[in-house]
């Protein structure tokens, strides 16, 4: 095991690139001492610590026509686009089980970044116990207009992509000297203004720090980028990121595009191994 941090970024259906390559990780048996995920980042940070190779890809593709999974319908007669009971209950539990005890062998740590909204700030929540803390991966994935607001301990939390995308601060804050991103865009993309603000402000009227956070959040995503690639010229850091302008909604269906996707994070995974290698190891 590595004593580094991986990050996991989010990107919704995007995430089938971090999928990709973290299971060109559990090919080459690699591990990190502590792991960040954000959104569906959290998401296939799940499977690659109980070692599940290609459940991440089996569950973001093959049910992705499954209205109960992910619809406009289920936004509607439930208030989340992604069915809690199907992702959160039927498909660890019963259609791809999920190896909660694997995941509990584990000897890092596994942070998942969520947003209070009250604060408007970023939280990072160790999962240690998957079963009772699912919850947490849920808040971190949960995303704004088209998911329900979590409420646990009395605290209002959404998605941990508003605040902190890319968690790379939090990692160096926490010791790691280390540490390996997985990006879900290519290095030219930078983030702009979010177009929904005005119905932002009128879902989430009560909340205005959460309000301020994603009027902001193009400016700290990008000013994160920049720091990232900063970093990296110095070889303070090893990312990973899709070489090309990436195809894919962050509600992406179309499975052609997801599973090249998967395929393009695999590769890019194995072609990254030895040079990752080399800058941990160093």
């Amino acid at each position: 095991m590595y004593q580094a941090g991986l990050i996991l970024e989010g990107g919704g259906m995007r995430g089938t690139y971090t999928a990709g390559v973290l299971d060109a990780f559990l090919d080459k048996d690699i591990e990190f001492s502590s792991v960040y995920g954000v959104s569906a980042g959290s998401c296939h940070g799940c499977n690659y610590l109980s070692k599940q190779k290609e459940r991440g890809k089996k569950v973001f593709i093959d049910y992705i026509d499954d209205p109960r999974y992910c619809s406009f319908r289920s936004l509607i007669k439930t208030g989340d686009f992604f069915g809690v009971d199907m992702c959160y209950s039927q498909i660890p539990d019963v259609y791809v089980p999920y190896d909660y005890e694997e995941f509990s062998r584990y000897q890092g740590d596994f942070y998942v970044v969520m947003t209070n909204l009250e604060t408007g700030k970023a939280e990072y929540h160790k999962v240690k116990d998957m079963r009772k803390q699912i919850w947490m991966v849920r808040a971190s994935s949960s995303l704004p207009m088209l998911s329900r607001t979590i409420v646990a301990h009395g605290r209002p939390y959404l998605d941990g992509g508003v605040s902190d995308s890319i968690p790379i601060r939090e990692s160096v804050r926490r010791g790691n000297k280390k540490n390996v991103i997985i990006l879900t865009r290519d290095l030219s993309y930078r983030k702009g203004k979010n177009s929904s603000i005005p119905l932002l402000r009128l879902r989430y009227k009560k909340y205005p720090n959460f309000i301020r956070t994603m009027e902001n959040r193009h400016i700290d995503y990008n000013e994160t980028l920049e720091y990232i690639e900063k970093e990296e010229a110095a070889g303070n850091l090893f990312v990973i990121r899709p070489k090309e302008p990436v195809e894919v909604d962050r509600l992406e269906k179309d499975k052609g595009k997801l599973l090249k996707l998967y395929q393009q994070g695999y590769q890019d995974g194995l072609d990254a191994i030895d040079s990752m290698k080399a800058y941990l190891e160093g």
